[in-house]
């Protein structure tokens, strides 16, 4: 070009179907619902598996929870994860 204009090129993410996706998913928190921003580098995610009546994990099924780095700065993650457990019916008084 010989116009002398910035060009900007606008380039989105595609699957291999050519369907543009998002790869930028926001969570929120599972201790109090408050969104987790994608700068929240302390916020973690916990995957806790699902299990059969033998005890044994089910491949590929479970529970996730996320917390955001502010709860996890109070120390409360383990409070929180105890409640929600108890609330899915995943543990039964645990304290």
């Amino acid at each position: 070009c010989t116009d002398n204009l910035p060009h900007t090129h606008i380039t989105a993410m595609q699957n291999d179907k050519g369907e543009i996706v998002d790869i930028y998913l926001p969570r929120k928190c599972s201790a109090t619902n408050q969104l987790i921003g994608s700068k929240d580098h302390a916020s973690v995610q916990i995957n806790v598996a699902k299990i059969d009546n033998k005890g044994r994990a089910i491949p590929g099924e479970f529970h996730t929870y996320a917390f955001c780095g502010a709860v996890r700065q109070q120390g409360e993650v383990d409070d929180s994860l105890n409640r929600l457990t108890q609330d899915d019916k995943i543990t039964t008084k645990v304290f």
